[in-house]
């Protein structure tokens, strides 16, 4: 009886959500609806501002290394409270349109490819980049964005990068914990982080109390799948998704950009990121939020109520 008595007690510990741990209700469905790579053109910070302006956007990160972060960090200064965090860029993956480590190639060689730019892809950071240089790269990206008084609500990996290698989370981790800025990590249920990236998700466990109890907010769960969605489907497959998600707090992720006519030639995903764009303004998606009880909520918002909370065991 007593093992019986340990494993109820330990699915019922299971069951507590982060949500019901930063103060919502047990059945809850909370929701950042999150917008990556601002900053990386205009196209990209039209669908950003357009998207939280209009639509039902509630935060974005920024692309530090990228030409046209300038731009934003001119709108944040006119609203400051945007939910606005960074992007950390360790990959330059497109072929015309390409940035180098904000760090400079003398102090992080492994991160730079032959063109004098960050890899096009995760695998040859992961092959050529120690923890050190990428530790060295936060810090500049951060840096930048402290220097141009840019907000930053939260820290997340452009193409998940800083999963890739447990010695690259664990320097990502030392950085958001010293600063005290929240970072994406998913500790809950995992229902769509499991399938999508189980190998990360599976090995960062043991993170997670250790992050919480540095004073930080964690979520349930992480959709990423949009990305590869067909345009033509996206309204809809995001419907489907809000109808099914469960109480706890998840972050769905978009890429949604308003395209410039230069922006084809930057990317070939510019309809899918048009698409992104339409589905967080489509009034259908705003009347379902409303009609199922979903809270939105930010990166802020967690920041603030993990304030409040008490430590995990």
């Amino acid at each position: 009886p007593h093992a019986a008595r340990f494993a109820a007690h330990a699915t019922l510990r299971a069951e507590i959500t982060f949500a019901e741990r930063l103060g919502w209700k047990p059945k809850d469905v909370v929701v950042i609806l999150h917008v990556d790579d601002v900053g990386m053109s205009h196209s990209s910070n039209l669908g950003g501002i357009e998207t939280v302006e209009k639509g039902v956007a509630t935060s974005w990160s920024v692309m530090m290394p990228c030409p046209w972060v300038p731009e934003i960090a001119k709108y944040l200064k006119l609203h400051p409270d945007v939910d606005s965090g960074l992007h950390l860029t360790l990959t330059s993956e497109w072929k015309l349109y390409r940035w180098p480590p904000l760090a400079g190639k003398p102090k992080v060689p492994g991160l730079v490819d032959e063109e004098g730019c960050l890899w096009h892809g995760v695998q040859q950071v992961t092959a050529h980049a120690s923890p050190d240089e990428i530790e060295t790269e936060i810090r500049a990206q951060v840096e930048r964005a402290e220097q141009m008084g840019l907000p930053i609500t939260h820290l997340d990996s452009h193409m998940g990068t800083l999963f890739a290698r447990p010695d690259y989370f664990e320097r990502f981790a030392k950085v958001g914990m010293e600063k005290g800025i929240p970072i994406l990590v998913i500790g809950g249920h995992a229902t769509y982080a499991l399938k999508e990236n189980p190998e990360a998700s599976g090995k960062l466990r043991a993170w997670i109390p250790k992050i919480w109890n540095a004073g930080l907010p964690v979520i349930d769960d992480l959709h990423t799948d949009s990305y590869g969605w067909k345009p033509e489907e996206k309204t809809e497959k995001f419907i489907a998704l809000l109808k099914e998600l469960k109480p706890g707090v998840t972050e769905i992720l978009f890429h949604a950009s308003i395209p410039t006519e230069d922006f084809p030639l930057i990317t070939t995903s510019s309809e899918s990121r048009l698409a992104d764009a339409r589905a967080l303004t489509d009034p259908a998606v705003k009347k379902l939020i409303q009609e199922r009880g979903i809270i939105l909520t930010t990166w802020k918002e967690l920041k603030a109520r993990r304030n409040k909370a008490g430590a995990m065991e």
